[in-house]
Order: C-alpha cells, then sequence, then structure tokens
C-alpha cells in the first residue's frame, strides 16, 4: 500500500538536521544562478519546487512571469510573505499538476532526489510544459562530492549513492550521480546538451555554516572552489544537466 507523504514534515528541520543550511542560500544559491545565465531564455519561468522562495527571489531580476509548483502549502504561505504577489503558486505535487501552458524555462533544483517516480515527472516536463525553445535546468546533489567520500571513508556513510536516515526523514528517494542524472532525464524524453557541476566541495553543509561565520574563508576561496568545480564537476556539491525538448 502506498503511504501518504507529509510533504509539510519533510521540509522541518529536525535532530540536527537542517533542510536548507546557509552554505545552501548563501554560497550555492548564487552560483547557481550564475552557472545557468548564460542559458536563460527570455520568456516565462516555470519553477518545480519553491521551498521558502529564497531561490525564486534570485530569479525575479530575469523574469516577469514566474510559477512556482509546491506540494506543501505551509511553505507556500511562507513564500507568498517572501515573494507578495510577484510570483503565481500552485499547491499540487508535480505527478499530478495541472499547469496553464508551456514554460520556456523550467527550474527544478534539488529536488528530484526527493520524487517517487522522478521518470514520470521528467516525461511530463518534456511532452507537456517545456516549449518548443525551452531550457530545462536541472540540479541535484552529487553523490560523489568530496565530502560525501569522506563521509564514507570515515564510516559515517555506506557508500556514496546512499540515502542517509537524516535523507529519509527529509524525503530523499535517491543520491545521484552524473550518469545516473543523465540515465533518468533521457528516460524522461529529455535532450541533455551540457553538463556541469557547481561548487567544489570537500566539508561537509554544517561544516560550511561554522566557517563561513569565521575570515577563514574569503570571497577568492569561493571563487576558485566554483572555478575548479567547472574542471571537477563529478565532485561538486551539485551536479547540473541543461536540457532541451526531445523530440
Amino acid at each position: 500500500m502506498k503511504i501518504r507523504r507529509d510533504y509539510d514534515k519533510e521540509l522541518k528541520n529536525a535532530n540536527g538536521y537542517k533542510y536548507a543550511y546557509n552554505f545552501d542560500l548563501d554560497v550555492m544559491h548564487p552560483f547557481m544562478i550564475r552557472a545557468f545565465e548564460p542559458f536563460l531564455r527570455q520568456g516565462n519561468l516555470l519553477e518545480l519546487g519553491s521551498y521558502q522562495g529564497n531561490f525564486t527571489k534570485r530569479l525575479l531580476p530575469y523574469f516577469n512571469d514566474i510559477t512556482c509548483v509546491e506540494a506543501s502549502d505551509e511553505i507556500i504561505a511562507l513564500a507568498k510573505k517572501r515573494l507578495g504577489n510577484k510570483v503565481k503558486f500552485i499547491h499540487s505535487i508535480f505527478e499530478t499538476a495541472s499547469l496553464p501552458s508551456k514554460y520556456d524555462n523550467i527550474i527544478l533544483t534539488h529536488t528530484l532526489e526527493h520524487l517517487d517516480n522522478p521518470v514520470l515527472v521528467l516525461k511530463r516536463i518534456n511532452n507537456e510544459w517545456l516549449s518548443e525553445k525551452g531550457r530545462f535546468f536541472l540540479v541535484c546533489p552529487n553523490a560523489n562530492a568530496p565530502s560525501r567520500q569522506i563521509a564514507v571513508k570515515m564510516g559515517l556513510i555506506s557508500h556514496n549513492t546512499a540515502v542517509t536516515p537524516s535523507e529519509v526523514k527529509h524525503g530523499h528517494r535517491t543520491t545521484y550521480t552524473l550518469d545516473t542524472l543523465e540515465r533518468d532525464a533521457k528516460a524522461g524524453g529529455l535532450n541533455v546538451v551540457y553538463r556541469s557541476g557547481i561548487f567544489f566541495k570537500a566539508f561537509a553543509n554544517f561544516q560550511w555554516d561554522r566557517l563561513l561565520k569565521t575570515d577563514i574563508i574569503s570571497q577568492e576561496y569561493l571563487e576558485g572552489c566554483y572555478v575548479l568545480g567547472q574542471q571537477y564537476p563529478d565532485l561538486c556539491s551539485s551536479i547540473f544537466l541543461l536540457c532541451e525538448k526531445g523530440k
């Protein structure tokens, strides 16, 4: 029997494990925007999964027409406080969402790994929601990030692609690598036109949050990690696929 998911509960912090760290909001979000910027199309935007609207807010300078689909009504209420009427929200899971139009830009960041049927959703993106000229920006946490590989060597995680108990509590179903992410994108019918990584990462998120409060980490160091990540995408915090509509 299929268990009904509590999306409000999954998005809350629990047992010292945060859903979103300051590292995510203050470091990864700006670098994601920077990675996306050269590829953004003029037109409208669909963001699948908005959390509390932090990343959505960074997209406002680029688009006048933004729609967000979010499964948690509590999160939508928080996002509306941050964004006001600048964004249209649809309260639905992706598997059953009914959307009013096609979109020139679709963004799915750190969300695919939460889905029970990721390929089904990727098929909907390709077949129903992505415009003919549209681009799909897909980002997931990377199983092969050095911070995660170190945790495996320390005995904290059994293997790189494991889904840890803390991740399960936050709704994770999969831990992707570049090859398995591309496998699912292609299974969804999408055409992968660019592959990269975002930010070389040797520390865990909670370690980054502590370091960012000190003068140990400079802006130049962060820049170096971002540039190095483009050279070694398989050693990044997140992996990034840019897709177009498949035939």
